[in-house]
């Protein structure tokens, strides 16, 4: 049978929702505000996957990662996600001898999965799993933007010149999901003793030497 993986993200979930977040609370009521069209649009890759299934017996589902890190990544000041954003406007403040200014207060919550990770996870999804239920790919742990934000100027050494710009907003406070359903599914696999997860500190320093090695080549 054919098999088609896309690929949801958590913020698409709802924003009035009980703590944690699972693969069934996906369109029990609308999106934060700040995500609303982005949202709704992914929703959609949920409901086209649901009636390829049920009008033309096709193996079609979603997967739902967290917040995605690693090398490789897109770098940009201006459109670069949490982590891959951080990193380059660590490394530029410190080239300029500026502050490394943090946008928000630092208290909203994330979980971050490493694209290494990931990778490994959606291949598993596309060869061993086989549920027609959407699945959330995510670790467990949860971490503020401040303690990510200090974890890479503490890399570059440079935690003393950090500052938090709280004029911006901080969006979302936390989005936190549950990866229970992954984790039996890995086990009744047969994968959980193979797979774990790689620690926020080892996927961090990973990707900031990636990022200094590559700096003149990669996306930013």
């Amino acid at each position: 049978m054919r098999k088609l993986i896309s690929c949801l993200s958590t913020c698409i979930f709802p924003d009035k929702v009980k703590y944690p977040i699972s693969e069934n609370d996906l369109h029990n009521g609308p999106p934060h505000d700040s995500n609303s069209g982005y949202a709704y649009a992914k929703r959609l890759l949920d409901i086209h996957s649901k009636a390829y299934r049920d009008e033309k017996n096709r193996n079609f589902i979603c997967i739902i990662p967290t917040n995605i890190y690693g090398k490789n990544d897109n770098f940009s000041l201006e459109d670069g996600h949490v982590i891959p954003a951080l990193i380059h406007r660590c490394f530029a403040s410190k080239e300029n001898g500026e502050p490394f200014s943090v946008k928000g207060t630092g208290k909203p919550l994330r979980q971050f999965i490493y694209s290494e990770d990931l990778a490994k996870l959606i291949m598993w999804a596309l060869f061993i799993y086989d549920e027609k239920k959407n699945i959330i790919l995510s670790p467990n742990t949860e971490i503020s933007i401040g303690e990510i934000a200090e974890k890479i100027a503490e890399i570059f050494n440079y935690k003393d010149k950090m500052v938090f710009l709280t004029n911006y907003a901080d969006g979302q406070y936390k989005k936190t999901v549950d990866n229970s359903y992954l984790l039996k599914k890995l086990d009744e696999s047969k994968n959980g003793d193979k797979f774990k997860f790689t620690s926020i500190d080892k996927g961090l320093n990973e990707t900031i030497e990636w990022f200094i090695k590559n700096y003149n080549y990669c996306r930013k």
